[in-house]
């Protein structure tokens, strides 16, 4: 009976160094531009499996949709853009929105974190964004860039 508690406890430890050492991994990535006095916006969402777009306007009621299944060579495309590592270090700027403008917002989950950035134009790592959202334009349809 000892013999099976310290069997157990010992596969346990195991377990947890093994989920705790896991390499941090993008989940999901989410672009969103929303803002001006028409109420202007658009979302995109992309998984692993699957992208998410959606446009429009509250003042027009103007409202576009579109989703799909995700290649996973267009998945490793996406992701290939950022750098894990800097996602700490990016800074976001100041909303716009108060004065009619549009806020660009960013919204990045990993297996360990999640990260926010608004207006993050300015910072020296917005390549990566700026990369994500030309990969997002090769999968859109036509109608929808």
């Amino acid at each position: 009976m000892f013999l099976l508690l310290i069997f157990f406890s010992c596969s346990e430890k195991t377990a947890d160094k093994n989920s705790d050492s896991k390499t941090e991994e993008i989940i999901s990535i989410g672009l969103s531009d929303i803002g001006g006095q028409s109420g202007y916006y658009r979302v995109v969402k992309a998984t692993k499996d699957s992208i998410h777009f959606e446009t429009g306007e509250t003042l027009t009621k103007n409202h576009k949709e579109w989703h799909a299944a995700i290649k996973p060579e267009d998945w490793k495309n996406i992701i290939s853009s950022f750098k894990i590592k800097n996602l700490d270090r990016i800074e976001s700027s100041p909303s716009i929105q108060p004065i009619d403008g549009i806020d660009e917002s960013f919204q990045i989950k990993t297996n360990k974190k999640s990260h926010v950035y608004v207006n993050a134009q300015n910072d020296i790592h917005y390549r990566q964004f700026a990369n994500f959202k030309q990969q997002i334009l090769k999968i859109l349809p036509k109608e929808y860039q």
